[in-house]
């Protein structure tokens, strides 16, 4: 059965205001950016998947999460977009989440700084393995800090376009945009001086949360629920 808290976040998909002001996040993220990739790209992606979605009620019951962790059993006249464009939207909506003005020199504490420690040595370790990895990472996509639920392991990784960690069965912690539209009229070509700046905008309080949840099973990460009345066509 669907709860409430997941009926908030169904079809149809909605975008949420941002949790601060365009030009919260300057000088390391430009107003401009912010207007244009929240306002426009994150927008687009929704409105083409609520209309990917509109001819199939069967669906409208399930949060995006759901569908993209059951991306098989999508129908196929609609599987790719709902990978792509809930990809999008997915991936944007925690993105806003992980980034908060007035954090610049702040590090991560607790659970989360000693589980960075333990598995790449260091917290500087860390940041470099994930700017090298962003950095190296070809034409657009995102870069990943997650938490493998069963180990409880951390690791850094890019995937392409909007592929979700969900299939790998894993959970963000911490994602940076590496599209274009997510740096260009600030950093132009300079992907690496985009990723060095977001240190100074991590929400670290919401990511060790997040792990803290992970780590206490305080959240059913891979609950079982109803299946999709269809027959995928």
């Amino acid at each position: 059965m669907i709860s409430q808290t997941e009926k908030l976040h169904t079809y149809p998909f909605v975008l949420a205001p941002l949790p601060f002001a365009d030009d919260a996040l300057e000088p390391y993220i430009d107003a401009a950016t912010m207007q244009i990739h929240h306002d426009k790209h994150h927008q687009a992606y929704i409105t083409h998947l609520n209309a990917a979605l509109k001819d199939y009620p069967e669906l409208h019951d399930f949060s995006i999460e759901e569908l993209l962790r059951r991306h098989d059993e999508v129908p196929v006249a609609i599987r790719q977009t709902v990978h792509d464009q809930g990809g999008g939207h997915l991936h944007h909506q925690f993105f806003w989440k992980i980034l908060k003005p007035g954090v610049a020199g702040t590090r991560p504490a607790g659970v989360l700084a000693e589980s960075i420690d333990r598995d790449f040595g260091s917290f500087d370790a860390f940041k470099a393995k994930f700017v090298e990895t962003g950095t190296k990472h070809f034409a657009s996509g995102w870069v990943f800090l997650v938490v493998n639920p069963a180990d409880g392991k951390l690791e850094v990784f890019s995937r392409p376009d909007h592929d979700s960690v969900l299939l790998e069965r894993k959970t963000a912690l911490l994602i940076n945009d590496l599209w274009e539209h997510a740096y260009y009229l600030k950093y132009r070509s300079g992907r690496v001086d985009y990723l060095n700046a977001f240190w100074n905008v991590i929400n670290w309080e919401y990511v060790g949360q997040r792990l803290e949840s992970v780590l206490a099973d305080q959240v059913q990460l891979w609950p079982v629920t109803q299946k999709f009345s269809h027959s995928v066509r």
